[in-house]
């Protein structure tokens, strides 16, 4: 049976419009690193290298004989991204966002039949087959956010704080602090194909309670 992760992973990629607290364990990905505004061609460049890795991985398991344990067809998961700010922007963070100091972590989750092995020969075939300069850049890593607030966000990216508020103040409530000023997006909209007011984002950051004194 095709793995779905819109039907078998609602918990995880599918959330409400409302904060809600969740595990978040360990999951392997493609990743890749990169600095500065959102939209530029480099940013486009690390997207399409992602995919590219992601559906040659899909398709030469579809195609070879010998394949993994616990194999199965499954649909390619949707982009994501850590987002921060770098190191001097937030030294002399006023309140005023500069999208030109943001620094990303771009990746997409891969099965867990998918291991770094695997991972490393598709990647030597691609960089082969379609020769770019970001391949050598692509990572294969292992990431658990653990502890989270998570919700889902609607409408444009750069309305995205309203609702980072409203995850603070009920991380506030239930006894929790957020850990740190990074965060996790995660795409399950095109915004080349839908309209800014329709996007939906999944929006998550890392928590740990509060000490009690």
């Amino acid at each position: 049976m095709k793995q779905e992760w819109r039907k078998s992973e609602k918990n995880i990629y599918l959330p409400k419009s409302m904060p809600e607290l969740t595990d978040i364990p360990e999951y392997r990905f493609l990743t890749i690193t990169g600095e500065g505004r959102p939209g530029s061609d480099h940013f486009s460049e690390c997207i399409s290298v992602l995919y590219s890795l992601s559906y040659a991985l899909k398709m030469t398991l579809k195609k070879i004989t010998q394949k993994p344990e616990d194999y199965s067809d499954y649909t390619v998961y949707p982009l994501e991204g850590i987002w921060d700010l770098k190191e001097e922007a937030k030294r002399n963070y006023t309140g005023q966002l500069d999208k030109d100091d943001l620094v990303y972590k771009l990746m997409i989750r891969q099965p867990d039949f998918i291991n770094e092995d695997f991972f490393n020969e598709i990647l030597k075939i691609t960089m082969k087959k379609k020769p770019h300069h970001l391949l050598e850049r692509v990572a294969y890593e292992r990431i658990t956010d653990g502890r989270c607030v998570q919700m889902l966000h609607i409408g444009s990216y750069d309305s995205e704080t309203a609702s980072f508020n409203v995850m603070e103040d009920f991380a506030e409530n239930h006894n929790m602090k957020r850990i740190s000023k990074d965060h996790r997006e995660i795409y399950l909209s095109d915004f080349r194909k839908i309209p800014v007011e329709k996007l939906k984002t999944v929006l998550r950051f890392k928590v740990q309670n509060k000490q009690v004194l």
